[in-house]
């Protein structure tokens, strides 16, 4: 079956479908051992909202369906200002983050496609990533991110954090 895949920017009538494409991410972060990421209701759905508002939340369509959801967020991100056991790879260069990717069970290759459409529009992002979550773990480091140390979140929630430089981006 060939399948095409686009993104576009997500509205808020999008909100009840990302709430649940969030839902099956915790389920496949819990069925990976990942128990304590996106815990407590987590993303919650004023974020996602903001997200919306804010115009960086996206989702990714195969076939006219959406089969996944994530924010990207042009920079500085607070919780990034610091950074411990390591250093950015490079921490003057504006960058943007990915946060909050899901997607529905049983489909495949979605955050490639997903960090494909982001260096499309810059060549320095980052990703931070629960301990726990060796898969998405993998991923980043498969698609040519390095692990640069810990950051904190604003509950101060420890978080792996990821960056990749490249110069492909066309600043779409």
């Amino acid at each position: 079956m060939n399948t095409e895949r686009h993104i576009r920017k997500a509205e808020l009538h999008d909100l009840p479908h990302i709430m649940q494409l969030i839902e099956y991410g915790r389920q496949k972060m819990r069925a990976d051992g990942n128990a304590e990421q996106w815990s407590g209701g987590e993303p919650r759905q004023e974020t996602i909202m903001r997200d919306i508002e804010g115009g960086n939340s996206y989702l990714v369509i195969e076939n006219g369906i959406a089969i996944a959801t994530f924010a990207f967020v042009e920079g500085p991100d607070i919780t990034y200002s610091e950074i411990f056991e390591g250093s950015w790879t490079d921490a003057m260069t504006p960058y943007y983050v990915i946060h909050r990717a899901a997607g529905m069970p049983a489909v495949h290759g979605v955050m490639r496609t997903i960090l494909e459409w982001c260096s499309r529009r810059t060549d320095n992002i980052r990703v931070d990533t629960h301990r726990q979550n060796h898969v998405m773990q993998h991923i980043l480091t498969a698609n040519g991110f390095r692990y640069c140390g810990i950051i904190y979140l604003l509950d101060g929630a420890e978080r792996l954090a990821y960056q990749r430089i490249s110069l492909q981006a066309s600043n779409i």
